[in-house]
């Protein structure tokens, strides 16, 4: 038993000495990441303004730049120019899921609003099935028994979905009790297995994407490719920033439901 404890502790020293090997110090110095906090403020009022116009007027700007400057922090402290990644598309991502974490310790989505979220992407997988092919509004309508209208107002209720989609993806697959953002999933060390998932994943909301509309793929290029907002895609669509909404809600849906098929096959 001693000799069995003395090579215990031993390879835990190792471990520990391969650890601190492995750690390294922030790439930037002090007055580098203080420089970068001023030069991407902008970038963090940016996002944090396109999420405020998603969500209910009693959440205050302000505290979603703060939580958006927190993630920056977070950016400029864990980044790694040896992963082959540009520090601003780094710093969106842990902005944006700063921000969202924040959201989500708010809890604002209503109950009832998340149980018509979930039933509605239950019934679109279930047409889709049936129909082998993207269901229309009108046969997404029927199947839930709602006119179109109805449907349109539904639609209007969950148009909030796009800002948690991930994080209610992963809820829904067993993390409901945890406070975690997707953003906290992410590694610090990406391995080829988190590169092949990523990939696989892209491919999947790829694909996704492809079985569209033309008219849905136009509303999500013009939004995340372009950034666009709604009132302005509205504009060049020749559709009330309303209809757009209820598009950009349902595409964002549909992805979902492609999602959720993929973690859990």
């Amino acid at each position: 038993m001693e000799k069995v404890y003395v090579e215990s502790s031993i390879m835990s020293n190792k471990t520990n000495k391969n650890y601190a090997k492995k750690k390294k110090d922030p790439f930037f110095s002090e007055e580098q990441r203080e420089q970068m906090v001023r030069e991407y403020a902008p970038l963090v009022k940016y996002i944090a303004s396109r999420i405020s116009m998603r969500i209910p007027p009693n959440v205050s700007l302000d505290d979603l730049i703060s939580c958006g400057t927190m993630g920056l922090l977070d950016a400029i402290s864990k980044f790694d120019p040896e992963k082959n990644v540009k520090f601003k598309t780094y710093a969106e991502v842990r902005i944006r899921g700063s921000i969202l974490d924040g959201l989500r310790n708010l809890d604002w989505i209503p109950r009832s609003v998340r149980k018509k979220i979930q039933d509605l992407e239950k019934c679109i997988r279930k047409v889709e099935r049936g129909l082998g092919r993207p269901a229309e509004d009108e046969e997404i309508a029927a199947e839930l028994e709602i006119s179109i209208e109805e449907f349109y107002i539904l639609l209007n209720q969950a148009r909030s979905v796009d800002l948690l989609s991930l994080d209610e993806t992963l809820r829904d697959q067993g993390f409901s009790e945890t406070k975690e953002s997707y953003v906290n999933f992410i590694p610090s060390d990406i391995t080829p297995q988190d590169e092949t998932l990523v990939a696989e994943t892209k491919q999947v909301v790829a694909d996704g994407i492809k079985r569209l509309s033309q008219k849905e793929q136009k509303v999500i290029a013009l939004y995340y490719h372009e950034g666009l907002t709604l009132k302005e895609i509205g504009a060049v669509l020749g559709l009330t920033e309303s209809r757009i909404s209820q598009i950009h809600t349902q595409c964002v849906i549909k992805l979902r439901v492609k999602l959720k098929s993929y973690f859990t096959s």
